[in-house]
Parts: C-alpha cells; structure tokens; sequence
C-alpha cells in the first residue's frame, strides 16, 4: 500500500525519541518527549493553495523539522506517519 498525499501535504514518519538523556538517565515512556524531526515519505504535487501557486520544497528522503501540534496522525498496516502542510515544516536538515 502506497500513501500519496494530495496538495501541499507532507507524509512524514517520525523518528524515534530518545532513550536516555544525555547524563545517562533511562527515560520511561511518559517522560519521553516525541521528537519534532522526522523523515519524509512522500509528497504531494503542490498546486494552487488559498490562491497562491505552491512548489514543493520537500522531498522524499529529506529529514525535517516540524512544528509541534502540526499534522494529524494517521497508522497504516501498523507503520504511524503524520501528514503535515508543507508549511508547518520549519526546516530541513542537511548533512
């Protein structure tokens, strides 16, 4: 099964969050803070959004910062991604 996202829309699949800190303390599973990065799955064709032409500036691959209430969750054969506007991704990260 292939997720394609419509419009500016961004499927992401979130990385893991950390399992200890920095210190070495081990985290429990509600202290740990879901990350804000993710991996970008697939992409949208852009188009015309509220009036305005939107270009894509993801793409698949990309590892991507985004913002923190964005998006709606959604769970695929038991994969979790979330689909996020292309605008509430803040950056990405080059290496």
């Amino acid at each position: 099964m292939k997720l394609v996202p419509l419009s500016d829309r961004v499927v992401l699949k979130q990385l893991e969050a950390e399992e200890t800190t920095k210190s070495g303390i081990v985290l429990t599973g509600s202290a740990k803070e879901k990350p804000q990065q993710a991996e970008v799955v697939a992409v949208g064709p852009g188009g015309v959004v509220d009036g305005k032409e939107v270009k894509m500036q993801v793409k698949p691959g990309d590892q991507v910062f985004y913002s923190k209430y964005a998006g709606t969750e959604i769970k695929v054969e038991g994969q979790e991604y979330i689909i996020v506007k292309q605008n509430d991704i803040l950056a990405i990260l080059e290496k």
